[in-house]
């Protein structure tokens, strides 16, 4: 049974990955036997994360590239670099995001709703672009975007976020239709409220996470590793016949 979600010989970029659920997604990627590459903005926290991996399981099962998601250029350069030292793509996980606005759309700048739309949207077409080619050519290929299921609802203070994470569902079924015939998947994760700096003003405030925890059947928010088993799964064989789709992981929130 194991043998379902080995990730043995695999190779996988995770965006945002020096910490919350990226971090947790890589080192359980790696802990099923994947290389992985460690991607944000900074380069410190990358390698700090890359080195832990490696100190872990055995030098080589992580290296770091740091990339601004908002560049094209770098998200190019990151997939490029991972073919000169590892060789292949395999997996790319789409996690990095950003949301620079709290409060109702009526307020929202609009630098604020373009970056929002860039960051979520338009970069992980563009990394996705970049990577897919060799993974259609080889035919086989998994490709994972962390989307939310603020995408599957409407909120009164991320409501922009949330309009892009519902873009990302219909990215994800788009190209599960394009690609589908070169055996290359692509699915969706959507977290509820998870214990991260990046959801930080969500959870921090008593009021707003009593209200969160006081509707979900498991009555508690979630942490980053209860993300990383469900890309597991969506990057290994375990999964092999299923794309266009998304996985909640919200404790009950939506139903």
């Amino acid at each position: 049974m194991s043998s379902l979600f080995s990730l043995d010989g695999k190779v996988a970029i995770v965006t945002g990955s020096s910490r919350g659920i990226g971090k947790a997604i890589a080192e359980r990627l790696a802990e099923h036997g994947a290389k992985v590459v460690i991607s944000s903005r900074k380069p410190e926290p990358c390698q700090a994360v890359a080195d832990a991996i490696n100190a872990q399981y055995g030098e080589g099962h992580a290296i770091s590239v740091p990339a601004n998601i908002s560049s094209k250029d770098d998200l190019k350069h990151l997939v490029d670099e991972t073919n000169r030292q590892l060789g292949k793509v395999d997996i790319v996980v789409c996690n990095a995001a950003s949301n620079p606005y709290y409060g109702p759309l009526g307020g929202i700048e609009d630098d604020q709703f373009r970056k929002i739309l860039e960051n979520n949207v338009i970069a992980n077409h563009w990394l996705i672009n970049f990577a897919a080619p060799q993974m259609i050519e080889r035919k086989e290929g998994s490709i994972i975007i962390v989307s939310s299921i603020g995408g599957l609802r409407g909120s009164p203070v991320i409501g922009a976020y949330n309009i892009s994470k519902a873009a990302d569902f219909q990215l994800a079924r788009n190209l599960a239709v394009e690609y589908g015939p070169h055996n290359v998947r692509v699915n969706c994760i959507a977290p509820g409220l998870i214990k991260t700096d990046f959801a930080r003003a969500l959870w921090e405030n008593p009021d707003t996470l009593k209200k969160a925890t006081s509707t979900s059947p498991l009555r508690r928010i979630g942490e980053p590793d209860e993300i990383a088993g469900a890309a597991v799964f969506l990057a290994s064989r375990a999964s092999g016949f299923m794309t266009g789709q998304a996985v909640v992981v919200d404790g009950g929130v939506t139903i």
